[in-house]
């Protein structure tokens, strides 16, 4: 991804959000209201392929903004066959100065993988995750190596490190349950060791988890005891309200599970989150594999949809039912004890910049 020296006025807005940020972060949190409008409704829509999904919100320091890393897919191309589309992309970048309320397109993510993962003109990421730790930026990246029509191909997940967010160097290929790994979660406990989650589809894609003190070695822990043995993607394991949370993306909404240790897990009952068809535009369809940031006491969740898609039902034939948009929206913590999530209310969003 390539970038153009900022020019003076640039510069200077550039610094007074510094400014603002800085003097944001040293208020209470109570006296911290929103200073930006509500999300955009879709919130962003990739212009370059329109298949933006799989969201991961970080903030860059040096660019003193958010960053948005996601898989992106060829959805507008109707000449591409079978499941193809969903291939032969690299991630996308989206970001935002008003703390999360609009995105703006930025490109697409310096990687450079080594031959032995695939061809670079044909190589697919998918999936990122992102942690910032110790002035360093850890990715883990779902590769499959190459274009196939078919899902019955190996994925593997690899580590990256930066110290920009802008340029990542390849550490390794991380060595879990099986060849086909995908859709990284990583999170550090109390205790501080750091825990992933990641879907392995050859155990009929269950949830599996990994162990690391270091965010380079990882031991593979095997299958997490999940109450349900639903099949499913897109683990997103989170601490809110004194508690872990775990969503799964389901395919009919996003599953919920909570726990005390981030060990054993109690799902939650009733309807998944993002289940029934919301009515802003793009949205009245079900949500899928999602990100979670808490700031500043509230959740935010960032989800992507195939607006012509129906809730229930197969789709359509066609390329348009191929298109996806990214939306968010704040998670609650309801009665009982219980997460919840209105993606018709207005999305106040105002995220700081962790301290």
């Amino acid at each position: 991804m390539g970038f153009s020296a900022e020019n003076p006025p640039r510069r200077l807005a550039r610094a007074a959000l510094h400014a603002t940020v800085f003097l944001l972060s040293l208020m209470p949190a109570s006296a911290q209201s929103p200073v930006f409008p509500a999300a955009a409704r879709p919130l962003f829509r990739d212009p370059v392929h329109d298949g933006a999904a799989d969201p991961v919100v970080v903030w860059n320091p040096r660019a003193a903004a958010w960053w948005m890393f996601y898989t992106n897919r060829r959805a507008n191309d109707p000449a591409i066959p079978d499941i193809a589309w969903v291939h032969g992309t690299r991630l996308g970048i989206a970001e935002s100065r008003d703390a999360g309320a609009t995105w703006i397109y930025r490109g697409v993510a310096a990687i450079d993988l080594p031959p032995a993962l695939g061809a670079s003109a044909t190589i697919t990421h998918w999936a990122p995750e992102i942690v910032a730790h110790a002035g360093l930026f850890h990715m883990y990246l779902t590769v499959v190596p190459g274009v196939f029509t078919d899902w019955q191909h190996p994925r593997a997940l690899v580590h990256l490190t930066s110290p920009d967010l802008e340029t990542w160097t390849y550490r390794s290929t991380l060595s879990l349950r099986s060849d086909r790994v995908i859709d990284a979660c990583v999170l550090r406990l109390p205790d501080g060791r750091w825990r992933m989650w990641y879907n392995d589809e050859r155990a009929g894609k269950a949830i599996n988890a990994a162990e690391s003190h270091d965010l380079f070695t990882w031991t593979d822990l095997g299958l997490v005891d999940l109450p349900s043995r639903r099949p499913g993607e897109g683990p997103k394991v989170f601490r809110f309200a004194d508690a872990f949370w775990m969503i799964v993306d389901e395919w009919r909404g996003l599953a919920v599970y909570r726990s005390a240790d981030a060990v054993a897990w109690t799902r939650q009952p009733g309807e998944n989150l993002l289940a029934r068809a919301g009515a802003g535009p793009d949205d009245a369809s079900i949500g899928n594999h999602a990100d979670v940031v808490v700031n500043a006491g509230r959740a935010w969740i960032f989800y992507f949809t195939h607006p012509e898609r129906p809730v229930e039902g197969e789709p359509a034939p066609g390329a348009q039912t191929r298109r996806s948009t990214l939306h968010v929206a704040e998670l609650v913590l309801g009665p009982e004890g219980r997460l919840a999530c209105d993606r018709d209310a207005s999305a106040d969003i105002s995220l700081l910049p962790p301290p």
